[in-house]
């Protein structure tokens, strides 16, 4: 998501019914498996693997599967299930689109579970197209009636009023027939190109037209500015929030587009289009041009999915499949709009607080509330803090007091999705123009934010500030600050380090850590990464930060090596990580033969995991979970019982190649046995965690965690909102 961007209740109609690997629940308790006396599989064998699209397809299937819970308020279930679209959406856009161009390619490669780019798109295809139909039943059968008990309606055009025909007619006449243009189709008329994910329509026409043409087709073009749901006002609706959807309107008056010729259908469709961006980084000379360059023709990608409504007759669809060069396979005929994402509008509806979360206000530390200097502070101790539990905007402050601090020399910043009018910005930029040395980092590759950085990029510069866009060959994935102080004639050195971007939204939404600290030797490790990455030269050693693509992988594989051998020796060994993603090999493969050494495992993976738990004698001390609620679990941290001398990481980087090979990424140690305690049970929690808990099973299916017994139900992220936030009287 980006967004970026979430407790299963049994279903009434059989028709919305999840598949079996999805509904099933499971008490959550923990259980050792059984040792089976089988031979055991090579650690190398396909089978230990799951493919990662698959894999990722069904994170998107547990966030669908929120829409059905009665526990979450009636409009955070709508935004579920939209926010499946909006996963799908990207997921096709680059996952699909990445097999396919594979494929396309003659360059088809397995992974280690050994599935073919053509095997993976057959099965995701299955997967999607029943995922697809399951999404809207639930819209239609669940959401949309009980929406319309709270008096919010999406009037279909066969329940309109005459009062509302006439208003909807001339609403059309003066807001939509202006701004459209429609497009006949013949020899001087190609199809049109279509721009990724718009909403069109193909028209039916019967008659010739005044030029003697009679191609029968036509296209319609929504423009993006027109908004797709409308609202209706009461005195033409009546009470509550009535809402007629644009295609509608589009259809019921398509004819007055049209003069003279009789319409005899007109169809929604939707094309989804490769969306990957394709620069050489070893061949430009400029990257921020030829990313101006590339974001141009992001719109106009290959086709990789067609999206029509399931009323549209089979020849109109074949002839869209050959114009866009798609297969059947390829085609989801849908129950509903096909841009269902619009509908994100009425997720905040004023009118209906109650069908919302209940607000929450962010707390701020004791230590830091009264404090007029931070930087006094910090440089006392280190301050951890967990977002949104706990407010971001000390981060902002600190830098907010940078800016303004004449001690302050000089400050250094990476930002990956920042947004270019966000508070951190103008806080640099205020730096730069009080003459402080700015240097900002920028990721001009994150992907979907490439334009926004652009921007970012723009900004900064006019400001005075140094920008750097990373490494060549490698995204700048890590989230640090660093400021250069003078204090009692010294430069002291401050520091930021994160598992999360620097996007005040984000951390409203994200879980994340921030540390705030002044440790000297956690400082200049900063330091020494910061002079990697604007300057050129060998890899510096550190004291205390892990960094990709340098020392983060090995010392990680080292600690999982060391527990392994703690294990072998007889002696307790375990390791607790939580990130959103496992997918290196090399990983999972340490991770298996501790698993066969003893060493207890538990894993909180949000979403890809190609990790098999539970096989005997492979990966049976290993269980794997993913934990789905209101917010969307961001955090990496990583736990290693060391013989009693426990060590706990921070990270930006998850267990994948991309982020350890890759990109620049930092992993800093939690320091002092307050802290360490503290993390270590904000851990746990995740682990006992038995309402918004899935369990992996060895087939690669996820069981939902329900209480069991006498047990009380546990929800990590409603722990810790209640621990750490401060209760707010208003609502939004």
């Amino acid at each position: 998501m980006n967004t970026e961007g979430l407790t299963n209740t049994e279903l009434q109609d059989s028709t919305v019914a999840a598949p079996e690997e999805v509904v099933v629940e499971t008490p959550c308790v923990e259980t050792s498996a059984p040792v089976v006396a089988a031979p055991v599989p090579s650690l190398d064998d396909s089978s230990l693997y799951i493919h990662r699209e698959l894999s990722q397809l069904q994170f998107n299937i547990r966030v669908l599967e929120q829409a059905l819970d009665e526990s979450y308020p009636l409009l955070e279930r709508l935004k579920f299930l939209l926010i499946f679209s909006s996963n799908l959406d990207e997921f096709f856009e680059i996952r699909v689109a990445g097999l396919k161009k594979q494929i396309n390619f003659a360059r088809e490669q397995a992974g280690a579970d050994g599935l073919q780019p053509h095997q993976a798109l057959a099965r995701i295809s299955e997967l999607v197209h029943e995922q697809v139909e399951r999404q809207y039943a639930i819209l239609n059968d669940n959401l949309f009636p009980e929406m319309a008990k709270h008096n919010i309606n999406f009037i279909r055009r066969r329940f309109w009023t005459p009062k509302l025909k006439t208003w909807v007619r001339r609403y059309f006449r003066d807001e939509i027939a202006p701004i459209i243009t429609p497009i006949g189709l013949d020899p001087t008329h190609p199809f049109p190109l279509l721009v990724n994910k718009s909403l069109n329509f193909i028209v039916e026409l019967e008659g010739v037209d005044a030029f003697g043409r009679d191609s029968g087709l036509a296209i319609i073009p929504a423009p993006r500015l027109l908004p797709r749901i409308i609202k209706v006002p009461e005195e033409v609706g009546g009470a509550g929030d009535n809402y007629v959807f644009l295609s509608s309107m589009i259809h019921a008056h398509a004819d007055d587009l049209f003069q003279g010729m009789k319409v005899k259908g007109c169809y929604q469709f939707r094309l989804t289009r490769n969306a990957d961006l394709s620069v050489d980084t070893e061949d430009v000379e400029d990257l921020a041009r030829a990313l101006r360059g590339e974001l141009l023709s992001r719109r106009y990608g290959d086709a990789v999915r067609l999206e029509v409504v399931d009323s549209c007759p089979k020849p109109l669809v074949d002839y869209l499949l050959k114009q866009f060069g798609l297969s059947e396979s390829e085609l989801y005929r849908v129950n509903g709009p096909v841009n269902l994402i619009r509908l994100f509008s009425i997720t905040g509806l004023e009118s209906h607080p109650e069908l919302q979360y209940t607000p929450f206000t962010p707390v701020i530390p004791k230590l830091l509330q009264n404090a007029e200097n931070i930087f006094n502070v910090i440089s006392k101790q280190d301050v951890l803090l967990l977002h949104p539990f706990e407010s971001f905007t000390p981060v902002v402050d600190l830098l907010r007091q940078a800016a303004k601090d004449p001690h302050v020399l000089a400050i250094k910043q990476t930002l990956y999705r920042s947004g270019a009018n966000s508070e951190i910005v103008d806080a640099l930029v205020e730096a730069a123009r009080n003459g402080k040395e700015v240097t900002a980092v920028i990721e001009l590759r994150a992907r979907f934010d490439e334009e926004s950085n652009l921007q970012l990029a723009s900004r900064l510069q006019a400001a005075g500030a140094v920008v750097i866009y990373g490494v060549v060959g490698f995204k700048t994935h890590a989230k640090m600050m660093l400021i250069l102080r003078r204090e009692n004639g010294d430069i002291v050195r401050y520091a930021h380090l994160g598992t999360g971007n620097y996007h005040a939204g984000n951390a409203r939404l994200y879980t994340d850590y921030s540390l705030l600290t002044a440790d000297v030797a956690l400082g200049e490790d900063v330091a020494k990464l910061f002079s990697q990455l604007i300057g050129m030269g060998k890899t510096l050693r550190m004291k205390k930060l892990l960094h990709a693509p340098f020392t983060l992988k090995k010392t990680l594989l080292d600690m999982i090596a060391k527990e392994t051998a703690l294990a072998s020796e007889g002696k307790s060994a375990h390791i607790i990580a939580k990130f959103n993603s496992l997918t290196d090999p090399k990983v999972i493969k340490a991770l298996y033969k501790a698993s066969q050494s003893g060493v207890k495992i538990d894993l909180v993976v949000r979403g890809m995991c190609c990790l098999r738990p539970g096989i005997p004698g492979v990966s049976h001390n290993i269980q794997v979970r993913s934990i789905i609620g209101r917010f969307l679990e961001h955090t990496r941290v990583f736990y290693f019982q060391n013989d009693g001398e426990e060590k706990i990481y921070l990270s930006s980087a998850d267990w994948m190649e991309r982020n350890l090979d890759k990109r620049v990424e930092t992993c800093f140690p939690v320091e002092g046995k307050k802290l360490i305690l503290r993390v270590k049970k904000e851990l746990e929690s995740y682990l006992t965690d038995n309402t918004q808990a899935w369990l992996l099973q060895p087939d690669g299916r996820y069981v939902r965690c329900s209480p069991s017994g006498n047990q009380n139900p546990r929800s990590a992220q409603a722990g810790l909102l209640e621990k750490l936030t401060a209760p707010q009287i208003s609502v939004r």
